[in-house]
């Protein structure tokens, strides 16, 4: 695997003129590619100052480096997360110049994304080359979970990824390091430091030995390191091959840091000689890779000095033509600016719902999950769960995985670091990779270090690849209070996943829904957050029958708990059984009240809330989410646009306190609903 050409000999014994046609062949590529890349930068930026596009990011300076991997590793077979800086190394791995100009005019037919991504932002399902997002760090953890689908599956190739230097302060480059380095994952990281990140040097950014990202991380022991000159091809190359041979020995990941130099400000959008001394910018000029390389091809032999300047017109003519073509090209229309936030084909509408029996044992809500992850499991092998302290014997915080890892094994079933962004950063990897990772979130209170994974990864990934690429990862995740578990244990997250387009989420109030909305969750071509209130996990009065191993319940299907006549009231989660009971105790006193749960708060069920309200004329939304922004509020803004004129009262709403929840039980019931203020608040509306 990864060495398509013979190799070169480190630079210091390598005898050029002594190279052999192979060698010669595969330099004069690299050199062509390398001048492709300039060529680009070049056009680029006249484009961008004609105004005919909008952003670019330069790789003058990285070339040497970036050719050396993409010559090194197979492209269609290894797996690729470059950052915007690499378009040598994408021309490298087989993505055109056309290609790229169809994208930086953001063109229809631009096949990394529609038009609908930044210009440099990769993507080619063909090249296993992921859609790139814009936020630094982000793609290791990807990377790593490509790499461990990879062990998982039994197949053989690397995943290479890459960043600048800046990118390096980011904890999810160490937790990605350290992940691939316990499990001598095939991942190959390369870092192009070429000290800036942006106009920050180094200096103020790395805490290894004389600045040294490969110094900072040399005490993981699997993981090899090295520090070069990623200016020179040659010791570029040879680099990458040692690199490539202790990665294929099964010996671990490894890093290369790059040193290179920015010949270009760090974007169109930059100038970086309002902080970079002139004397510097000079200095690294004459460092240039594409110099040094054409002027060692020339004094060995290899090319002439004619044939070095044919060259250079040969593929500026080569990139000014690709231009032209991409520029000629259809723009989008703009019917499809909202198309493939979800999935769009016929999937979730193809599966067979609520068709089964239910069996005469009843199950308290965290078996019935239980019940629902092996009954899955058991369905697909492509299903893997994992997450802090999730396996035997423990099984969870709160036992729903227990005995899974004993059935299944620990291969299928795993525990993870304590690290929230690995979880989610690798499932998310996993997921690209063509497996399905069903992950545990302890508490929604902790979920927060992956909130960039969800926003910026998971949630776009169809998106903004347009259709070509997912990542359908389902996220268990205990939520709520009540149960005494003050400002870290209560939270609920809900509103705000439901504002990231992308993510559905599923919130159930019983053990049969939970059972059916998982189930259905494992098998659909989206993200899911599945929010488990863990005050009912072992609640009486959220047991149900069991359901058998096919009961499925859609997304965006509500359900009717109680039929009344004078109001309704929308609840879900542990609020719908105060909901319920409040509901009852109304009973009694004369009063018909109509309780929907939603059941899922992403798709939601607006039908059949409207249909209620139409009824009933009067609404109050309930739930233990924080009242302003709570999601309540959403709901409430939909039935005034759409039911205004039915309405006998005010669209009501009942929810926490805009505060923190406290250890407290006294101070807790005054911060989260009770049933008495819910039964209250129902009957004033009533009497309105």
């Amino acid at each position: 695997m990864g060495k398509n050409n013979k190799r070169i000999d480190s630079p210091d014994n390598i005898n050029y003129t002594g190279a052999n046609e192979l060698e010669k062949i595969l330099l004069l590529k690299a050199l062509r590619i390398m001048l492709l890349a300039r060529s680009i930068d070049n056009k680029a930026m006249n484009l961008l100052r004609q105004g005919r596009t909008f952003f670019h990011v330069a790789g003058s300076g990285h070339e040497a480096i970036q050719v050396a991997v993409g010559l090194s590793l197979q492209s269609k077979k290894d797996w690729f997360f470059p950052y915007y800086r690499d378009i040598a190394l994408v021309l490298a791995i087989g993505v055109t110049p056309v290609e790229f100009f169809l994208q930086c005019f953001a063109k229809a037919d631009d096949p990394a994304s529609g038009g609908k991504q930044l210009s440099c932002h990769w993507s080619s399902r063909s090249l296993n080359l992921p859609t790139q997002s814009s936020p630094t760090g982000t793609q290791f953890l990807n990377a790593v979970g490509v790499a461990l689908a990879g062990v998982k599956k039994g197949e053989k190739y690397i995943t290479f990824v890459s960043s600048g230097e800046g990118t390096t302060s980011q904890g999810e480059f160490h937790e990605a390091i350290n992940w691939a380095s316990r499990e001598k994952l095939p991942v190959l990281f390369l870092i192009e430091n070429n000290k800036y990140a942006i106009s920050v040097h180094v200096q103020q950014q790395s805490g290894g030995r004389d600045n040294s990202i490969s110094a900072m991380m040399s005490g993981y022991e699997n993981l090899y390191t090295a520090r070069i000159d990623g200016t020179d091809f040659y010791e570029s190359y040879s680099t990458v091959q040692e690199a490539i041979d202790h990665i294929e020995a099964g010996k671990g990941p490894a890093l290369i840091e790059a040193e290179v130099v920015r010949l270009q400000s760090h974007s169109s959008s930059d100038d970086q000689k309002k902080y970079r001394d002139k004397d510097e910018l000079e200095a690294d000029l004459k460092k240039c890779p594409i110099e040094k390389l054409s002027k060692k091809l020339i004094a060995e032999g290899i090319l002439s000095t004619e044939e070095y300047e044919d060259l250079k017109k040969e593929t500026t003519e080569e990139i000014n033509n690709a231009a032209d073509a991409a520029y000629k090209a259809k723009d989008p229309i703009p019917e499809v600016a909202d198309k493939f936030v979800y999935d769009e084909s016929a999937l979730k509408d193809s599966l067979e719902y609520e068709k089964s029996q239910f069996s005469g044992k009843t199950v308290v809500m965290v078996d019935a999950i239980n019940h629902a992850l092996d009954e899955e499991m058991e369905k697909n092998d492509k299903m893997y769960i994992f997450g802090e302290d999730i396996a035997d014997a423990k099984g969870g915080v709160f036992a729903a995985t227990k005995g899974l890892s004993s059935k299944y094994g620990n291969d299928r079933v795993f525990n993870s670091p304590l690290a929230e962004a690995s979880i989610v950063g690798v499932a998310t990897g996993m997921a690209l990779a063509g497996l399905k990772p069903v992950i545990e979130i302890q508490f929604g209170d902790y979920i927060w270090p992956a909130f960039m994974q969800y926003k910026s990864e998971i949630a776009s990934m169809r998106y903004r690849s347009n259709n070509e690429w997912s990542a359908p990862v389902v996220t268990r995740v205990a939520v709520g209070g009540y149960i005494h578990g003050g400002l870290y244990h209560s939270q609920n997250i809900e509103s705000i996943f439901a504002h990231v387009p992308g993510i559905y989420i599923a919130y159930p109030s019983n053990a049969a829904d939970a059972k059916g909305l998982l189930k259905t969750a494992c098998r659909l071509n989206d993200p899911v957050i599945f929010c488990e209130h863990k005050g009912l996990y072992r609640q009486s009065f959220a047991v149900s029958p069991s359901p058998d191993s096919e009961y499925l319940i859609p997304f965006g299907k509500a359900k009717v708990v109680r039929e009344g006549n004078d109001i309704t009231v929308v609840s879900y989660g542990l609020s719908l059984w105060d909901s319920v009971f409040a509901a009852k105790k109304l009973e009694d006193e004369g009063y018909s009240v109509e309780v929907i749960d939603i059941r899922t708060i992403i798709p939601l069920d607006e039908e059949t809330i409207f249909n209620s309200v139409r009824k009933t004329n009067k609404i109050i939304v309930i739930h233990e989410d924080t009242f302003t922004a709570g999601f309540g509020a959403e709901i409430a803004a939909r039935i005034a646009d759409n039911c205004f004129q039915f309405l006998d009262g005010p669209v009501k709403r009942i929810a926490a306190k805009d505060a923190h929840i406290p250890y407290s039980p006294f101070l807790e019931n005054t911060i989260l609903p009770t049933r008495e203020l819910i039964y209250k608040r129902i009957k004033e509306l009533i009497e309105y």
